[in-house]
């Protein structure tokens, strides 16, 4: 038999008071989004630890190198304390480094992570002007977030190095109530569709991107860093002013826009779903009013991946 072995620790909630502030970040025409100062950093981690050395923990009962996944989750949370932690992807990238170079029987890890997004609660200013983020309460944000995927190996002079990577930006939640088309699709004996020239349009969707060179990822030089949050604000902006005639023909703008704006970036990537709310009741004195509820299953299913050529 052949054996392909991996463990590991999930689910680590880690909130990190005082991380270095995000700075650097070139402005794009989408986004206000330049930097965040960081104090408050909250994410989930995961890593997964691949190698041949467990494998007598498989087969024989021998844990003498097996690192538990309890000490894991303390070893998370102990390299977190000291890490610059910036952005996801170089705090999954000082996490990883650190669990390669403590324990030299991991042959590679895979470092996962999703932000858990606490912007400052907005409070009345101290001057008693107007309003003013504080400097001191948050509030948890449960919708879209960032993500990372971080897979790290030793090269020959055994130094890390980052195989493979994905950043991403996860749950966007998106309704437009008017500037969106399905209609001229296919039709045969099954189809009951009505076609729409003009339609509501409620998308959930994951948004993913690779970099040409992986230290851009890891802020090698931060005017090269993609945050997550301008993705999000540039899917936005497209969402708001592009008329499209599918959920196919959107992700392909928001995608062709993303490799437009940042040519470090070989790939953009799209994982949506067409949750557009069922029709129940409509205005018989303006058509424009009308209520809705939410959609039965089943849901579509769009995906696609756009790569630069000779990406």
């Amino acid at each position: 038999m052949k054996h392909e072995i991996r463990y590991g620790k999930a689910d680590v909630k880690v909130y990190r008071i005082r991380a270095e502030p995000l700075t650097g970040i070139t402005p794009i025409p989408e986004s206000p989004f330049v930097g965040r100062d960081n104090a408050l950093a909250a994410a989930e981690i995961e890593v997964v630890v691949d190698g041949t050395a467990f494998l007598d923990a498989y087969t024989r009962g021998d844990n003498r190198l097996v690192v538990a996944t309890d000490t894991m989750k303390n070893f998370i949370h102990a390299v977190s304390l000291r890490a610059r932690a910036r952005c996801l992807e170089e705090w999954l990238l000082e996490v990883g480094t650190a669990f390669l170079d403590t324990y030299p029987h991991m042959e590679r890890v895979t470092m996962l992570g999703r932000e858990l997004p606490f912007p400052f609660a907005v409070v009345p200013a101290a001057d008693g002007d107007g309003f003013e983020p504080s400097d001191r309460l948050f509030s948890r944000d449960r919708c879209d977030f960032g993500s990372a995927r971080l897979e790290l190996a030793r090269s020959d002079d055994g130094s890390v190095v980052i195989t493979d990577h994905e950043s991403g930006r996860r749950e966007l939640q998106l309704i437009k109530i008017t500037g969106s088309a399905f209609a001229d699709f296919a039709r045969d004996e099954h189809t009951t569709l009505p076609e729409r020239p003009d339609r509501p349009l409620y998308i959930w969707c994951n948004i993913g991107w690779r970099y040409t060179d992986a230290s851009h990822a890891v802020l090698a030089d931060p005017a090269h860093y993609v945050a997550a949050e301008q993705v999000a604000d540039l899917a936005v902006a497209v969402f708001h002013e592009f008329v499209s005639l599918s959920i196919q023909h959107l992700v392909n703008e928001i995608g062709a826009r993303m490799l437009d704006r940042w040519p470090q970036l070989a790939e953009a990537s799209f994982d949506t779903q067409n949750r557009l709310w069922d029709l129940v009741a409509e205005s018989s004195d303006d058509a424009r009013i009308k209520t809705y509820s939410d959609p039965r299953p089943p849901y579509g299913h769009i995906g696609l991946v756009l790569r630069r050529d000779g990406s």
